[in-house]
């Protein structure tokens, strides 16, 4: 029997690409959101949320404890089921993976694995995580919502099951977690200061001594310390959100490829060109034709969230 999930009470502000819930020890779904705040149902079994695209704050209460971090592709958060959420916003727009497990697969594996008491294991509610070892054994599974089923998927989805849920109880109890260090500097405030100031200048030159100015610090230690809050130089981070918005103008306007160069930042078609290309593996046309479903990529060029941010 499939396992019962609070997706859709929960994520009310979100468009679901796809999703798989035909195990009885996981349910999958891909979303995509928009900026702005969800809903909070306790929930009834436990969630990891994996980041594959976009990235922004994520501000989020639950249990008395309130959480802001900045996401980027690759983190993930976890809500163990029965956590009383009272807050979550997002920032920006975001595409995640969403896997639900019941609790009955975590203590199986507190058994099995370590020998412990479940009713002594309590998953904790743990966010930022830039856990790679994570990502890599979840991100195979995203690939199941987009291809036939096969039979050896059981085999498959029960060994990520038993690798996930070792994981967790390995790394992200209440006892063994501990929340990210937060720079002395570079507090959450600053940074949202910075990353709005950045969101309102894409279309000028922005100068790291601007950024620097605006949390305060000297342009030395504000690379180094938004490097280390981001995983992204200044100049990366600038870059990336350029090209961000360039691909939302590209799916939803016909601005020329000129006016969305200047509009954004790139100072001429020919850099837009060459930026674009080296983000994205594709020329600005051939990402505007491909939206519009009238150019043939090879596969192995085209990021697959390309088409979906068309769509």
């Amino acid at each position: 029997m499939a396992i019962v999930t609070h997706g859709d009470q929960k994520y009310q502000n979100s468009e679901k690409l796809a999703e798989a819930s035909d195990w009885p020890a996981l349910s999958i779904e891909h979303r995509k959101f928009e900026a702005g705040r969800q809903a909070t149902p306790v929930p009834i079994c436990t969630e990891l949320v994996m980041l594959l695209s976009g990235g922004g704050m994520v501000c989020r209460a639950g249990n008395g404890e309130v959480q802001k971090s900045l996401a980027r592709p690759g983190m993930s958060y976890l809500v163990p089921v029965g956590t009383q959420e009272s807050h979550l916003e997002l920032s920006d727009r975001m595409e995640c993976l969403h896997l639900y497990l019941p609790p009955a697969l975590l203590d199986q594996s507190a058994l099995a694995d370590f020998d412990i008491d479940p009713a002594r294991v309590e998953i904790a509610y743990a966010h930022g995580l830039a856990d790679q070892v994570l990502f890599h054994i979840c991100s195979p599974l995203r690939d199941l919502l987009y291809r036939p089923r096969q039979p050896t998927d059981t085999l498959f989805v029960e060994g990520i099951q038993v690798a996930l849920a070792a994981h967790l109880l390995g790394h992200y109890t209440i006892d063994r977690w501990r929340p990210p260090e937060k720079s002395p500097s570079l507090d959450p405030r600053r940074l949202q200061r910075v990353l709005d100031f950045i969101e309102a200048s894409l279309g000028v030159d922005i100068r790291l001594e601007e950024l620097a100015a605006k949390a305060c610090l000297s342009p030395y230690h504000f690379s180094r310390l938004f490097r280390e809050a981001t995983g992204l130089s200044p100049h990366r981070y600038v870059t990336d959100r350029r090209v961000q918005a360039a691909r939302q103008e590209l799916a939803r306007s016909r601005l020329s490829l000129v006016e969305i160069a200047l509009e954004f930042g790139f100072g001429s078609q020919a850099n837009f060109t060459r930026v674009f290309r080296k983000v994205t593996s594709l020329t600005p046309g051939q990402y505007r034709e491909l939206c519009c479903g009238q150019v043939d990529v090879k596969a192995d060029r085209a990021d697959p969230a390309l088409r979906r941010d068309c769509a």
